[in-house]
């Protein structure tokens, strides 16, 4: 099993991508990190922890950056709503762990797995910058990062980049100069992996409280996509953390990647080197595409294993 800490900012496709990875037998989660990004800090800790009581994950959560290294915080309470779950209140009695900063639990993780260690995130990249600046022996004791964002060609917060970059430039570059290979599950691929209104009640179908709550925490996103033209939703924080678990249903190439931090109208692009002569060093990789038939039906193996209870 990999021992994974999973960083993000829950947020609706946080949250589904956490109901997928709490029934994921490669993993040993280790802890839950958040962040600001979909809504604020306060919200995303209070999501998190109403989360992981609800389906039974016993893991700590630590508290992490409520805003960028050196911007204005921005968000997408207009897609996730202004708290984050749609209107959806997991009331809980858990409490996140004090005294102890998310980038600090990172770092303790990290010395504790000596080397074995390997960071998910699906929100703003800052706790993860801010790991980087204060322990400057973290790149040798991490295996590897999976990220959802960034994408080699389109955006989503602006037309050049995707939210997740956007919302934290600065930390973005930084983790991926840190010298830890990045598997950057972009755009490119998150995009695919499309489910539709009717694939949602296929999962509602299966009877769990767990299984229910899928499918009602994702109606104002699969509005506001419809009037997008989108039948259904892009799946972007489950697909990476699918991705995480096992990529063979994936494509993924070796890529030199930075992020833009000055451009007017490019800030937050993800600048991907896939194939030009500037032969950058290959710090990561781009994953591509997504078999969506096999990633529906790791969602339906994986959500089957929620339990239906009596009465």
């Amino acid at each position: 099993m990999k021992p994974v800490i999973i960083d993000c900012d829950p947020g609706v496709d946080d949250a589904v991508a956490i109901l997928l990875a709490n029934k994921l037998p490669e993993f040993n989660i280790l802890a839950i990190t958040t962040v600001a990004g979909n809504v604020s800090l306060e919200r995303t800790t209070y999501n998190a922890l109403g989360l992981a009581e609800f389906i039974g994950l016993d893991v700590p959560v630590y508290r992490g950056a409520a805003g960028p290294m050196f911007r204005e915080r921005v968000d997408a309470a207009e897609v996730h709503g202004n708290d984050g779950m749609a209107g959806i209140d997991l009331a809980h009695s858990r409490k996140e762990v004090e005294g102890v900063i998310a980038w600090d639990a990172i770092y303790q993780h990290a010395v504790a797995w000596k080397g074995e260690l390997e960071l998910i995130a699906i929100g703003p990249l800052t706790n993860l910058g801010m790991a980087f600046i204060k322990y400057p022996d973290l790149p040798k004791l991490l295996k590897r990062i999976v990220i959802m964002g960034g994408s080699t060609n389109e955006g989503n917060a602006s037309p050049a980049a995707e939210f997740n970059i956007y919302a934290d430039p600065e930390a973005a570059d930084i983790v991926f100069c840190a010298g830890v290979p990045v598997h950057m599950c972009g755009l490119d691929m998150t995009m695919k992996a499309l489910m539709t209104p009717e694939d949602i009640e296929r999962v509602a179908a299966l009877g769990s409280k767990e299984a229910k709550f899928f499918r009602d925490v994702v109606q104002g996103i699969i509005a506001f996509m419809k009037k997008l033209g989108v039948d259904g939703i892009n799946m972007h924080d489950p697909a990476a953390m699918l991705y995480a678990a096992d990529g063979s249903i994936f494509k993924a190439y070796p890529a030199g990647i930075r992020v833009e931090t000055r451009g007017s109208i490019t800030l937050g692009k993800t600048v991907t080197d896939l194939y030009s002569d500037a032969k950058w060093p290959k710090n990561g990789f781009a994953v591509m595409d997504v078999d969506c038939e096999a990633f529906m039906a790791r969602v339906m193996e994986l959500m089957k294993q929620y339990q239906v209870l009596a009465g």
